[in-house]
Parts: C-alpha cells; structure tokens; sequence
C-alpha cells in the first residue's frame, strides 16, 4: 500500500483490521509497455515533445506528488496543451469537473497521483505515462492497467531518472520481464547512475551514509596580542648577586 494511503487512512479510521491478498503481478499482453531513459530535469520537456509530436490522443499521466502533478500541468498548459491535475489538495468538486473535462475530450490531457486516481474508469484510453514510477511496484500494474481494457490496445511510457532505476528494476522483477527501452528520442541518455536508498527505499542525501568529520581544531590566530600564556623566563643577568 502507497504510504500516501496508509497515512489517509490512519488518520480517519480507529483500530482498523488489514487484510491483504496476494499482489496483482501480470500487465494485459496487449499493453504495449516503453521506458524512457531521461534525466530528471529534461523530463518536462520530454513529455512536451511526446505529446506534440508522438501522441494525438488523451494522455492520463501519472505524477508521484501533488506539487509534482501541478507543476506538469502548468508547463503543459504553457505550451499550449490543454490539461489539468487533479489531486488530494482539490476539492471533490474540482476533481469530478477536471474528471468529466478529460471524458468528454475538453481536456487532453489529466495529470493524476495515485490517490486521486483511485476509482478513475476510463472508456477506450490508450495512453498511460508514468512521470516518475512509484516506490509501490504494484501500483505500476494498476497505473497502465487504466489502458488496454476489454481486449482493447493500449501504450504505457515510463519515465526514468537515476532516482527511478530501483524502482524500474522491482518493477520488472514483479511482472516477471524486462520493458523495452526507447532510445530514438531528444533527451535519450546512456548515464544514469542509481542513487542510494536507505532500508525504507527512500532516496540518501549525498554522503548519508558517511560518519561525520570531527570537529577541526580552534584556531588561536584572531586572539588578541598578550592573551595566550607564556612560561615565565629568568632574567639573565651576569653582575646579579644574592645578597647575604
């Protein structure tokens, strides 16, 4: 379960019961499944790209965060694609109105997370992008699962960045094979690096496994002229004599 829904649902249920079943693993064969790989700021860009050059049709695309879902939106609709995001942070109102938008084909283009998704039935899409994969493998199968419905043929594109490789590599090992790359694109890229996780498969900070430094030793040079003590010298004097 998304930890996004978990925190929902201990905030508003009291000692609630959890019963889990086995994992949807299996994606419909006739779901035509690509990653691209990309870096994390030509993502963007790349998504523009697709959609006006690649794809003509209503595009559901999923965003990992509210703020990130926003932000797709506002850029597309900079480049004069139509889309709107729908999210927790929205009202219902606003969510069923960007929803019957997307339906009826006066919106292209729906940026969801994966909340506000949840329940979204679509007739005849044939498009999913996965802005960035979830944490969640699962949820992979129940994203491009909104396509390629009843039979029908249906396309998934995932994007991914070094923050996404662990992600991409649980991914295929959940639906048993590997999802073949796109290359023939602007922003296509052979060096992505995975980035470190800690045990929550959360992202590290740069250097978060390392101990820290002790501390350097002070440094004396700004302190005033006279302030640091010196041992005490014996004049010398050859005429002193000790008086008897």
């Amino acid at each position: 379960m998304p930890s996004e829904i978990q925190k929902l649902a201990d905030s508003i249920l009291n000692n609630p019961v959890k019963v889990e079943v086995t994992p949807v693993s299996s994606t419909a064969e006739t779901i035509k499944q690509s990653v691209y790989f990309v870096d994390k700021e030509n993502k963007l860009d790349l998504l523009s790209h697709i959609l006006e050059n690649d794809i003509s049709d209503s595009v559901l695309v999923f965003s990992r965060t509210k703020h990130g879902a926003d932000k797709i939106a506002r850029k597309l609709q900079k480049d004069n694609i139509s889309a709107e995001a729908i999210h927790g942070n929205k009202s219902q109102n606003a969510r069923q109105n960007a929803l019957n938008n997307f339906k009826n084909g006066k919106t292209r283009i729906l940026v969801a997370t994966d909340i506000a998704a949840r329940g979204i039935d679509i007739d005849e899409l044939k498009y999913v992008i996965n802005f960035e994969l979830s944490d969640v493998s699962e949820t992979y199968v129940h994203r491009i699962g909104r396509t390629g419905r009843a039979g029908a043929e249906g396309s998934s594109i995932s994007f991914v960045d070094s923050l996404d490789l662990l992600n991409l590599r649980n991914t295929e090992k959940l639906i048993g094979k590997k999802i073949p790359v796109i290359k023939e694109h602007p922003f296509h890229t052979d060096n992505l690096v995975a980035q470190k996780r800690d045990s929550n498969n959360k992202p590290m900070a740069a250097g978060g496994d390392r101990r820290p430094r002790s501390p350097k030793p002070q440094n004396n040079s700004n302190k005033p002229a006279g302030s640091t003590p010196t041992a005490f010298k014996k004049p010398k004097n050859k005429n002193f004599t000790r008086k008897k």
